[in-house]
């Protein structure tokens, strides 16, 4: 299930990330200080050093919004958030095909989270680079994505994907990894279709009853499926 999530970041709240960002200096360094034996060969990149002050605050700012946001908890039914991460690709810099590590150690607290799901949260204008285009395969194919500053697209992080060279500009980005109450990506699937056929009756006054066993449903299969 790929999912493209709008305005996880009003405007304030990307202009006060971008700054920091941008007058970050020594905090951003070689991306592949966290890429995994698959990832660092295809991996040219930079981001926020993970124990900066400037990844703290900016990290702060995207959980925060991220856990105000209904359409992102109803997808991604977020168990624990991997600390928001900050990239930075400028001419010539890619990250070729390659699958996100399915367990990471979370940096401040050392405890293990399975990856269940990926996130980009795009923070730089898309006419302001060219090629950086976050490429997704599924079994329907290739899928590409390059959105508008503070939109995020949410996959699983099974998923074969890349970031394609930049020819020109400079494109930044927030990613992070999520372990869902729900690891299968099918029930998750379902669960979030069943979420949504309910806002929509829930807006339209449908039959009462019917709702409130359809709402008794989607708990029980949560219930069902739930990691914890």
């Amino acid at each position: 299930m790929l999912i493209c999530i709008p305005q996880v970041l009003d405007a304030s709240e990307l202009a006060t990330v971008r700054a920091q960002l941008d007058a970050a200096g020594d905090a951003w360094v070689d991306g592949r200080v966290t890429a995994g034996h698959q990832g660092a060969p295809v991996k040219f990149n930079q981001q926020i050093d993970e124990q900066s002050r400037v990844a703290r605050d900016c990290q702060q700012i995207v959980a925060g919004a991220l856990e105000r946001n209904p359409l992102f908890i109803s997808a991604a039914l977020p168990n624990v958030l991997y600390p928001p991460m900050f990239n930075r690709y400028s001419a010539g810099m890619a990250f070729g095909l390659h699958v996100d590590g399915g367990v990471r150690l979370h940096p401040h607290s050392g405890a293990k989270l399975r990856t269940d799901l990926s996130a980009t949260l795009f923070l730089s204008d898309p006419d302001s680079y060219d090629g950086g285009e976050l490429q997704i395969e599924d079994t329907y194919g290739m899928h590409s994505a390059k959105l508008a500053a503070g939109d995020m697209v949410l996959y699983p992080a099974s998923s074969l994907h890349q970031v394609t060279p930049i020819t020109r500009g400079v494109r930044v980005a927030c990613f992070l990894w999520v372990q869902s109450l729900v690891r299968d990506d099918g029930e998750r699937a379902l669960l979030f279709d069943m979420d949504n056929a309910i806002q929509r009756l829930n807006q339209s006054g449908a039959d009462t009853v019917a709702r409130r066993t359809l709402v008794g449903t989607y708990h029980n299969l949560l219930r069902k499926w739930s990691d914890t």
